[in-house]
């Protein structure tokens, strides 16, 4: 007998910061119950990489199916054709609901082709301080993280759950009720974008998820300690390090308790047989494993590769090892509502493989990034004259990397170097020789094609009115 594998609604759960290896179906280790359990029914991509080290750089192949400056030279998608767009033209309700990214507004055209969305940044006042704080997760989180003692009294006088000071930090619960609230009162078929930041630096997590994926109890004390070192460039310790790393995956807990109440939602609804959910990080995070933390222009692997998983009722579980980029995710989504995708878009369903189990195209996946002459220079270049460009090209098995201003290469081979810490390019042999021949040129044809459109109409980004450029101004690491 066939199973039935139809669906009348698509959920995307995108988050933050999120590294493959924190979650456990990419590490056995790790505590995800919900997203483990996601991965037992649905079909887990052994090797998804994001398209940029960050969001701005990410999110365009993740919502649009089109490589970051490869419409206008600019960020965002407001020159391309969006998934929201896509199914929305086809009758198909849209919700986007975004945890105060500043870089996944309507400024950047991230709105587009939504019935309902909220990106959380524009209801805190219209002072210019206002303005940087709403459209600048990380200050703000800052600045909550450290009024979270007298939160945490307030909130225990006023016989409030402990929870709260810590979830408001990422706007988790705005973000959650919001799709939630979507998810009750619409009507199939619909497609549903949720936005998390509990693991986007500064890691906030409640109390009770740092105590299920630790051993100890990591106080509100060293938290602080651990964010002030780190903020004000000192030298981190083992333990600090530590520290951040424990707070990260309480932070990856926090997410994944937060799923699950939206997956609850769908039961509740009598949705959950009709909907598939697609799980996905847009970036990485580093902890020093090429000497910074967060995610600094760089283009290895712990900011590159990413979870990504599939869950269609009906279809068996299955994990695929070929390489796949974050532009499928728009034609997937199209495929499973039954939508003509436009033409532009880049990716190819993933359909195939979720219902199947059929390979992915064997092409690489190319993956972009823009560096000052500091690796940490503030504000992280986002434009194409704000530094070099930097484009990796990864197989299943090799990543290379080049900077295409400087000529420099890197080539690594990630079955005996995961880490990606041995470079090969300076002196390889006939086989290194032949992968860097074979990568060089798909480098150098992405470059060229993202920088003819940097035109006239890129220049024009600095003649911005006021309020824009307080946006602008604000959308740096510190």
């Amino acid at each position: 007998m066939e199973t039935d594998t139809s669906v009348s609604n698509v959920v995307l759960v995108t988050v933050d910061s999120l590294r493959a290896d924190a979650i456990g179906p990419y590490d056995a280790d790790r505590h995800t119950p919900v997203m483990d359990s996601l991965a037992d029914r649905g079909t887990v991509f052994e090797r998804a990489f994001a398209t940029g080290n960050w969001t701005p750089f990410s999110f365009p192949s993740m919502l649009a199916s089109r490589p970051v400056f490869g419409d206008s030279g600019r960020i965002g998608v407001e020159d391309s054709p969006t998934l929201a767009e896509a199914v929305s033209e086809a009758g198909v309700s849209t919700g986007g609901f975004n945890a105060a990214n500043g870089f996944l507004t309507t400024h950047w055209g991230y709105d587009d082709g939504f019935d309902e969305f909220d990106s959380f940044v524009a209801n805190v006042g219209s002072s210019v301080y206002s303005r940087y704080l709403a459209t600048h997760p990380t200050v703000e989180a800052w600045l909550q993280l450290a009024a979270s003692p007298i939160r945490r009294v307030g909130s225990w006088l006023r016989g409030e759950t402990d929870d709260r000071p810590f979830l408001d930090t990422s706007r988790m619960f705005d973000v959650e009720h919001a799709a939630c609230s979507f998810v009750e009162t619409s009507e199939s078929p619909f497609f549903l974008w949720v936005h998390y930041m509990d693991v986007h630096t500064p890691y906030v997590p409640a109390p009770r998820y740092i105590r299920e994926v630790s051993s100890g109890r990591l106080g509100t004390h060293r938290m602080l300690l651990a964010h002030t070192r780190t903020g004000l460039g000192l030298d981190v310790s083992d333990r600090t390090l530590a520290d951040l790393r424990t707070l990260y995956q309480a932070s990856v807990r926090q997410v994944d308790a937060s799923i699950g109440r939206l997956l609850e939602t769908l039961s509740a609804n009598g949705l959950d047989d009709e909907t598939a959910v697609i799980v996905a990080g847009d970036h990485g995070e580093e902890f020093q494993e090429h000497g910074h933390l967060a995610h600094y222009p760089k283009l290895y692997d712990e900011l590159i590769r990413v979870p990504l998983i599939v869950d269609v009722p009906g279809a068996e579980g299955r994990r695929v090892a070929g390489q796949v980029g974050l532009d499928a995710l728009p034609p997937t989504v199209t495929d499973l509502l039954d939508v003509q995708p436009p033409d532009s878009w880049t990716g190819d369903t993933l359909v195939p493989s979720v219902l199947e189990g059929d390979s992915p195209a064997d092409e690489p996946i190319v993956s972009v990034t823009v560096r000052d002459d500091s690796v940490t220079a503030q504000p992280i270049p986002r434009s194409l004259a704000d530094g070099d460009l930097l484009v990796s090209v990864r197989d299943r098995d090799w990543t290379y990397i080049e900077n295409v201003d400087t000529d420099e290469t890197e080539l690594y081979y990630r079955p005996d170097d995961p880490r990606q810490q041995t470079n090969l390019a300076p002196d390889p042999t006939p086989e290194q020789r032949d992968r860097l021949d074979s990568f060089a040129p798909i480098a150098t044809e992405h470059a060229t094609m993202i920088r003819a459109q940097d035109s006239e109409e890129t220049a024009d980004d600095g003649a911005v009115d006021e309020d824009l450029e307080a946006r602008l101004s604000a959308l740096g690491y510190r």
